[in-house]
């Protein structure tokens, strides 16, 4: 089988994942955009999946994303940054992402900004949200209790779009019951900013549970690409 057919194949599986998702949930399957996650993946392969429709791509490393996007410059793609950031990153991530999706802390707003304002145009700013339970060890993403300072901080921000939230299930707990969580963390946030009501949640083994909380966004790496690289 040929690259371009796996991952056709794997697209399609896909697609018909989030189609029949939504449709148990009630809701609009066009409403819900699949990020296709191309991290350790190569540029050909991001080239094949824009030739079969994918319009928006997810990165988690900062170097490999900024040479696929210059390398993929040519092929109008939205590119979503969804890894860790970090402070001396942030400005250089603004200048090629389109959408930031894991900012957790007021400190990268600033180097976010500038490094948006240098770019020339907006970047739209999904603020990534803890669903840890207390006691457990804290991966990433603010707590709940702080997004309202750091919603702040980026809606003053000249050249960011506050669009929403970004979260991601924590191991080893029932996917559902956590982004349960998340459905009431999103109500009290959309209370406060009604129109960043963007929800990026849900990846290869859980976008059923988060379309089902209202996922506006899902992130798939592995059920579209396959196994990552072992030589990354």
């Amino acid at each position: 089988m040929s690259r371009r057919a796996e991952l056709e194949s794997g697209l399609g599986e896909v697609r018909g994942r989030i189609e029949r998702a939504c449709a148990d949930a009630g809701r609009d399957a066009s409403r819900v955009t699949l990020v296709a996650v191309t991290k350790f993946f190569p540029a050909s392969d991001v080239r094949l999946l824009a030739d079969l429709g994918v319009t928006d791509v997810g990165e988690n490393r900062h170097q490999e994303a900024e040479a696929k996007a210059a390398e993929c410059a040519d092929l109008g793609l939205r590119w979503h940054y969804i890894g860790g950031l970090q402070s001396n990153k942030a400005g250089a991530v603004a200048r090629y992402a389109d959408v930031v999706e894991s900012l957790d802390r007021p400190k990268l707003v600033g180097r976010l900004d500038r490094g948006a304002q240098e770019r020339g145009r907006p970047v739209d700013v999904l603020l990534q949200v803890s669903l840890d339970p207390p006691g457990a060890e804290h991966r990433a993403g603010a707590e709940p209790d702080d997004l309202a300072v750091l919603a702040e901080s980026v809606a003053s921000a000249e050249h960011l779009r506050l669009r929403g939230l970004m979260a991601v299930a924590p191991l080893g707990e029932e996917p559902s019951s956590a982004f349960a969580r998340l459905a009431e963390v999103r109500a009290h946030f959309l209370d406060q900013h009604p129109s960043a009501d963007l929800l990026s949640a849900g990846m290869s083994g859980d976008l059923e549970a988060a379309i089902a909380i209202g996922a506006t966004h899902v992130r798939v790496g592995s059920a579209i690409l396959g196994s990552r690289p072992l030589h990354r």
